[in-house]
């Protein structure tokens, strides 16, 4: 059964909007802590030099080079599984509470809800989301937010 104040638009944009940023807010939160960022930037740095040799070898046609580089190869697999290792830490940990919220918090919240948001300024006609569409546009909006704030960004800040 709906909760029913939630069943009229501007209600349900603005449910989604914060179910998005806190969601967003807690898994940024989450990642900060449970990510070793001197340790990423130390290990992509190792392996951007590597890739920037190897390239650099590739084209002189440099065979010692390129002979010294495939032996370490290996390492920079490793390390590369690591960083990937390190970045789905957060993805494991929030997997089944962003199913349970999907399969039963908001459908059971907004079941009768098409459309929860217009964006008038994608064309002639405003552009009508539904429940899905306008929490990924929220989430990747929030997203960006925290991850900024948080010092998250792929640079390796």
């Amino acid at each position: 059964m709906p909760i029913d104040f939630l069943t009229y638009t501007p209600n349900s944009t603005l449910f989604i909007m914060l179910v998005a940023f806190a969601v967003s807010l807690a898994t940024s939160t989450s990642n900060r802590l449970l990510t070793k960022r001197d340790q990423l930037r130390d290990w992509n740095r190792e392996i951007s030099q590597w890739r920037s040799e190897s390239m650099k070898a590739a084209r002189s046609g440099d065979k010692k080079l390129m002979a010294k580089l495939k032996k370490q190869e290996k390492h920079i697999m490793q390390l590369q599984s690591k960083m990937m290792w390190q970045s789905m830490k957060t993805s494991f940990l929030w997997f089944i509470p962003l199913m349970l919220m999907w399969y039963v918090l908001l459908p059971q919240a907004i079941a009768p809800v098409t459309v929860v948001a217009s964006l008038p300024w994608l064309g002639p006609e405003p552009y009508q989301l539904n429940v899905f569409t306008w929490y990924l546009f929220c989430s990747l909006l929030a997203g960006i937010i925290f991850n900024r704030l948080f010092g998250l960004g792929m640079g390796g800040d």
